[in-house]
């Protein structure tokens, strides 16, 4: 018989004690994440009396598969526009959190006189905290319908996002290089031009081909296709400098934007699940007991870091966020951990030689203690703020308070130059990152292919056209575009004094669009300066008067948006989509969560009226989404069943009361479901049966004693069906359907 190979005598392995390990930590009511971890601890090397891993390189290349599937997923439900629309707020909390935990960690390591690239790989580490952990965390404690958790949660991905520009930094450092200010803007730029490029490319060309396919699409080629653009997004990522993950996530946030999202998330879930806890799995194998027992006070002074660092500075930066004292107290304590990021960034250190080896397993330990305690510490958070509120002075409490309700509530109105000088500023940024994309292109592949099969000056002036030709779309639209928008017309007319300004405006766009051309002229044809600054000029001139131009641009700006806005167009088509009327609600402490009914809820089968949530919890229920229906102000008399999706209307405490009910009343799961087979049996009538002489719904067989005739015997090859009113006579051969103990009953009367 064939030898197996390790992988799979590993993964077996792997995966038992996983499976094992998970169930113990899911009765214990413990996130899974630290049942992974203890798993791979169990299978990893440094544990003596138990089996271990054997070829620890393939496991760890599941693992980077394992980082790839989670950052899609993560991706997957990261909303770009969500993020937009809650303005400034996450980004100073994050920015905040981030500066504040990097210093901690940096001033802890030199206290432990650790190496300069330790304490800051270990800065870089404390500094991410766990999406993954706090998601499973709000999951499991029924938070996720709270206002605060939104807030968290935009907060986590923009730390995942700022830990790719940390990588990069990281990685120049660990080069030997110190990067400067100059190498750090040249790093961001690098970024943002890839973020918006790959963003802006994938919902104008993705959304078309899914449109284009989905009659073709069923679960098996959804699931191929959605991977196989993960992947290639990861390759493409790595090629241009990037790590795969971060691929990953961008393509995760694309799709995230199509109709087809929903589907993609069910399906990569199981693919999700299983390579990340193969990753997870591979953190805790490489945890040495004896490391952790050499630096059992540095664990214990990094947890202590963690836990009052983001207590005191997570609770500031919401607090500079415009947020109130609780809400920030409830963010900032509930961001006490770190997680994925640290792993990942740790694994950075390790792979480029520049971090010892004792800080993998010792930011693991960190990570599993402060794992552990994010419950405790999200449960803290309100008898914390009691405690400052009793302490602090009222005046205090009322004016920290006030300033985050009004920051939260206000409605205050953008200027029109500001309104204006957002809009251009926006669309040259997206129109000169798109020209940039397609000059490298046309430079970089299609000069030289058309210089082998063309004259020197002749392939250039073909490949001169043609990339003007095709960024000419872009170009006018950064010029022409918003030149006679509403706040353009009410400047210009308001006062004289706006028009010198907005004609710079004009010509600031111009300039750069010349600067394009300038570029590419001087690159393919080296004229002198006059002559190509006078031909870009003309070229502008021509852009400028054409109306073919003009359509086009406008029609690729369409598609763009309709692309971008399919997936809250679909919601709204199929009643998923919020009602506008939720965001005055905020105002006053109350928004809008779904609940989704189980199917062994207590709930279901019963009308409103019978369940009087209203009365209960103080909730509304203002719609029913019941597959493609939509039950807007349902009634008393409205049936819930299982799978129905409900939108209630309450304060925080009501919604997770209700949520907490909802989980709590369940219908018990039957412990002896083998006795609910159904038979059927024959039973014959004899004299002195209770049931001869009355009719069959009179004899009580269906109601008292839960059976059900099915037919009566009378000679014939097939059954007679019986009638309610037939009545019973001896000698009856009835055929009973019927759980066993109910069938010894009737034929033992």
């Amino acid at each position: 018989m064939a030898e197996l190979p390790n992988l799979v005598k590993d993964l077996a392995l792997i995966l038992m004690v996983a499976g094992v390990v998970t169930l113990v930590f899911k009765k214990l009511k413990q996130p899974l994440v630290l049942g992974y971890i203890m798993a791979g601890f169990l299978v990893s090397p440094h544990m003596p009396y138990t089996m271990s891993v054997v070829d620890k390189t393939n496991i760890q290349t599941w693992a980077d598969i394992g980082v790839i599937f989670l950052l899609f997923s993560l991706g997957l439900d990261f909303s770009f526009k969500k993020i937009l629309k809650m303005g400034m707020a996450p980004v100073i909390a994050a920015l905040t959190i981030i500066f504040s935990m990097m210093m901690l960690g940096i001033i802890v390591g030199h206290a432990f006189g650790w190496s300069r690239l330790d304490c800051i790989f270990l800065g870089g580490m404390l500094a991410m905290s766990s999406t993954t952990i706090i998601y499973k965390a709000f999951d499991d404690m029924g938070l996720r319908q709270q206002s605060f958790a939104s807030l968290v949660m935009s907060v986590l991905i923009l730390e995942d996002v700022l830990a790719i520009v940390m990588m990069v930094m990281l990685s120049a450092l660990a080069s030997g290089n110190n990067p400067d200010g100059g190498q750090m803007l040249n790093s961001v730029f690098k970024i943002g031009f890839f973020l918006v490029l790959w963003f802006v490319v994938g919902i104008s060309l993705i959304p078309l081909f899914l449109r284009a396919t989905r009659k073709l699409m069923n679960d098996e080629t959804m699931i191929i296709v959605a991977i196989g653009l993960c992947c290639a997004m990861a390759v493409i990522s790595t090629a241009v400098g990037f790590s795969s993950a971060f691929g990953a996530f961008v393509m995760g946030s694309i799709l995230a934007e199509t109709i087809e999202a929903d589907k993609i998330i069910k399906l990569v879930e199981p693919v999700k699940n299983l390579f990340g806890a193969i990753f997870f799995v591979s953190v805790g194998m490489l945890v040495d007991p004896m490391i952790l027992v050499k630096y059992a006070w540095p664990i214990l002074a990094l947890v202590l870091t963690i836990i009052l660092g983001q207590a005191i500075f997570g609770t500031t930066g919401f607090l500079l966020s415009g947020q109130s004292l609780k809400t920030s107290m409830r963010s900032g304590f509930s961001m006490a951990q770190i997680g994925e990021f640290a792993f990942i960034i740790a694994s950075l250190g390790l792979s480029l030689g520049v971090i010892g080896d004792f800080l993998y397993p010792v930011v693991v330990a960190v990570s599993v203690v402060t794992t552990f305690l994010t419950p405790y510490m999200i449960h803290a958070a309100d008898p914390c703020y009691a405690f400052i509120e009793r302490k602090l002075p009222k005046k205090w409490v009322r004016r920290i308070n006030h300033l985050g309700e009004g920051n939260q509530s206000g409605t205050q109105e953008d200027s029109n130059w500001r309104i204006y000088f957002r809009k251009i500023l926006i669309n040259t940024l997206i129109y000169a990152i798109l020209s940039s994309a397609v000059t490298a292109l046309m430079l970089t592949f299609f000069l030289p292919f058309m210089r082998q099969i063309l004259p020197h000056w002749w392939a250039n002036g073909v490949c001169g056209v043609v990339t003007v030709a095709f960024i000419s779309p872009f170009l006018r639209a950064m010029i022409a575009k918003h030149n006679h928008s509403e706040e353009f017309r009410a400047l210009w007319t308001e006062r004289r004094i706006n028009r010198l300004p907005l004609l710079f405006t004009i010509l600031a766009r111009v300039g750069i669009a010349a600067a394009f051309l300038f570029y590419i002229c001087n690159y393919l044809a080296r004229f002198t300066n006059a002559l190509v600054i006078t031909l870009a000029l003309v070229i502008l001139i021509l852009m400028a008067l054409s109306r073919n131009l003009k359509h086009q641009s406008i029609r690729l700006e369409r598609m763009f948006i309709k692309n971008l806005h399919s997936r809250d167009i679909e919601a709204q088509v199929r009643g998923h989509k919020r009602p506008l009327y939720e965001g005055h609600l905020l105002d006053r402490d109350l928004h809008i969560s779904d609940f989704d009914i189980p199917e062994d809820s207590t709930f279901t089968g019963q009308t409103l009226r019978q369940l009087q949530f209203r009365n209960r919890f103080g909730i509304h229920i203002s719609s029913i989404l019941r597959g493609r229906q939509r039950i807007n102000i349902p009634r008393g008399d409205n049936v819930l069943f299982p799978g129905d999706r409900i939108q209630a209307i309450g304060s925080d405490e009501q919604l997770h009361a209700f949520g907490q009910a909802m989980k709590a009343e369940l219908v018990p799961e039957d412990t002896e479901i083998e006795k609910r087979e159904m038979k059927l049996r024959q039973i014959i009538l004899h004299k002195g049966s209770p049931f001869i002489g009355k009719t069959l719904k009179e004899s009580g067989i269906r109601d008292q004693y839960n059976c059900m005739v099915v037919g009566v015997e009378e000679g014939q090859q097939n059954l007679t069906m019986i009638t309610p009113t037939r009545l019973l006579e001896q000698g009856d051969r009835l055929w009973v359907v019927g759980e066993e103990d109910s069938l010894r009953t009737l034929q033992n009367l």
